[in-house]
């Protein structure tokens, strides 16, 4: 496994953010060279459903969520340095229950 980046050069950043649930998840869209996008974000305190279009991958930056992705029973807890994948097509619930969770998720074809 790879290590969560820390940085992103030669990237186009979209100044314009994206927020959600009164403010309590907002990010911002990075766009690279060759059409790709990446949002960072932050989600503070509390329980949040996203859908999906494209498959996701949420990459934990710092702080903690418990995460069940739709159709599943079972929860994890992922923690800064780890990850988790959502298919195409899904959707997952995340919770932060202190502090605030840091991630950057990228959209995979």
């Amino acid at each position: 496994m790879s290590a969560i980046p820390s940085e992103f050069s030669n990237v186009t950043a979209i100044t314009k953010a994206n927020v959600y649930f009164d403010g309590k998840v907002v990010s911002h869209t990075i766009a690279f060279a060759d059409g790709a996008k990446k949002t960072l974000g932050l989600i503070y305190p509390g329980s949040f459903h996203f859908g999906t279009d494209k498959a996701e991958r949420m990459e934990i930056v710092s702080g903690s969520c418990e995460v069940r992705l739709d159709g599943h029973e079972a929860s994890a807890t992922f923690q800064g340095g780890t990850f988790f994948e959502v298919p195409a097509q899904s959707g997952f619930d995340i919770s932060v229950t202190e502090g605030i969770c840091e991630y950057i998720c990228s959209f995979i074809d």
